[in-house]
Parts: C-alpha cells; structure tokens; sequence
C-alpha cells in the first residue's frame, strides 16, 4: 500500500510505540488521527505532525466508535490501523497478601486484548466499504503483541495471555479479511525504549539491555515504526506475527 494521502488510526499514541508511528506514518505522508486516553499528550505530537488527537479508550465499544467517527468525518475513512494501545502490570498469581486480583488479570487482556479486537472490527468494517487500490488492497491492520507472548516470564501472566490472544487473532482474521482486499499482521516486541521500561532503575535498564544478543541494547521506538511501514508496503505481509527482539529470548525470570 502507498501511504500518501491514506487515513490511518494508531491507538496509543500519545507516547512510545504509537507515537514514533504516528510520526513515521505523517512523514510517509499519510493523514494520522492519534487515538489515546491522555488526549493532551497525543496532542502535543499531533500538532508536531498535522495529525489529529482523539480521546479514546479502546477497551471501550462506544469510546472507539466515536474516535474511529471522528477521525473519519477529518480525514475520510481509515484504511490502516496500527494497535499501539497496552498495559503492562506485573502480579505474581500467587502473592505475599494471597491470590492476584482476578480484576487486575481482566483489566490487562480487555485493554491488550479486547481493545486490539475493538478497533480491529471497527476499522475493518469502514475499509471493507471503500474501492480497493492497487492490487485490490482496501486496507492493512497492524497489532502489537510481545515476546512475552511466547516466552512470559515470571510476575507477566496476565500480559502475556493478552499478548498471546493478539497473535492468535491474527492469522483468524487475516484470513477472514483476506477476501476484502485488507491485510492483518503483528509486531511482537522485545525490549523497547518505552515508557513501561523507562520507569525501571538505571542499573536494571542496563542489565536487560545487555540480555540482548544483537543489538545489546533497547530497541528504538522508530525502529518499530520502520516494521509498520515495511508491512503496509509489502503486500506479501499478511496473517504473520514478526518478532522484532534482536534475537532475545526471554528467561523465567
């Protein structure tokens, strides 16, 4: 898909992920709707840009509904979607005060979850509605998982059931698209420089960083935006989750 002058939705833009592809999507030339629930931050980079921001919870069905309408009486309908949206709370399930909060574990995969399947319908039912492109292609939908999804360490159950849920979305619904002319695919991150982990000790972000086999560093959040665009641009990517962890394989603990 050529990005010019295309509608596109990224959830969790006010920071991180969303924000580095909101910023390479306008760059590619796109017309960008921020989605988050700190519209203030989204706004401040949407301004950057000459994006949109947009309050949204995604975990909510009448919150999207309205930010998906919104963004589409500004920018026309959205033909890309990328979930950046996600919490990543750590409990072990068995605690020193007992059983972890079962409303704790259900917040975690009705936002990571959840919310990626709320806006994924949501897109997918505007795009299904316009003329295809090039090669018939309507529309493409990226998600973010993890590589906790595969390998979840100790204290992560909860993110990593949800993150496993979006890889397992993607191939069904890929699938079921396919006939529409729109593509499904995720990103599963590694170690990012993120807000999530930029709130640990300086001591502790060195050390995970140097877990890494190559590069032994964070990935860069830009570096996660290069995988958006070379997804939307190769018509090829479709049903796949693509690790991009700098080959790290995450220990118990």
């Amino acid at each position: 898909m050529k990005v010019q002058g295309i509608a596109a939705l990224v959830t969790g833009a006010a920071s991180g992920l969303g924000a580095a592809t909101a910023r390479a999507l306008a760059e590619a030339g796109a017309k960008v709707a921020l989605l988050d629930r700190n519209v203030e931050a989204a706004a401040v980079t949407a301004r950057e840009i000459g994006g949109i921001a947009l309050a949204c919870d995604v975990a909510d069905a009448g919150s999207a509904e309205v930010a998906v309408a919104r963004a589409a009486a500004d920018h026309g309908i959205a033909r890309i979607l990328v979930n950046c949206a996600g919490i990543c709370p750590a409990a072990r399930v068995v605690g020193r005060n007992g059983p972890a909060s079962l409303d704790a574990f259900a917040q975690v995969v009705q936002i990571n979850l959840v919310g990626t399947f709320n806006m994924i319908r949501l897109v997918a039912a505007g795009a299904a509605g316009l003329a295809p492109l090039g090669g018939g292609e309507r529309g493409v939908i990226v998600s973010t998982a993890s590589i906790a999804a595969y390998e979840g360490q100790i204290g992560q159950a909860a993110y990593a059931a949800s993150k496993a849920g979006v890889v397992g979305l993607t191939l069904p619904v890929a699938r079921e698209l396919a006939p529409l002319g729109i593509r499904v695919c995720a990103i599963a991150p590694g170690l990012f420089e993120t807000p999530m982990v930029q709130g640990l000790p300086e001591e502790v972000q060195k050390s995970l960083g140097a877990a890494v086999p190559f590069p032994s560093r964070f990935g860069r959040p830009d570096e996660y935006a290069q995988l958006v665009l070379a997804i939307l641009t190769n018509p090829m990517l479709n049903g796949e989750t693509i690790r991009l962890d700098g080959a790290l394989r995450m220990q118990a603990r």
